[in-house]
């Protein structure tokens, strides 16, 4: 019995859930603590609204990324991107990628085999 395209395609969504996790990981621990740190020394504090989810984590990936989107978020977008670093940019653009290749692989794998 070999393996199947679905669990060559189970294989994968795990693997890239995977990934996103660890982007998750590094993004949080390295960017945001950076920006937080910086915006902290201006006198600046994190969202209220975000009590520990990590909600904001996709909106600074998003202000950093793209550039228009700075002045349109729920975060301080235009602090977020004057305290961005060059490998900040890298891990965005790692984080937003990695997930949506993994919600792409979920919607892969529940298309063809949902119920």
């Amino acid at each position: 019995m070999g393996l199947t395209t679905q669990h060559w395609i189970g294989f994968i969504g795990l693997f890239l859930l995977f990934v996103w996790g660890i982007s998750i990981f590094c993004f949080s621990k390295i960017t945001v603590k950076h920006i937080e740190r910086e915006m902290a020394k201006e006198g600046k504090s994190p969202p209220e609204w975000d009590k520990g989810i990590g909600g904001r984590f996709s909106l600074y990936a998003m202000a950093i990324v793209i550039n228009k989107m700075a002045r349109k978020t729920l975060v301080d977008g235009e602090a977020i991107r004057r305290h961005a670093r060059k490998k900040d940019w890298y891990l965005a653009v790692f984080f937003l990628s990695s997930f949506i290749a993994a919600m792409s692989m979920v919607g892969v794998f529940y298309y063809l085999y949902g119920p």
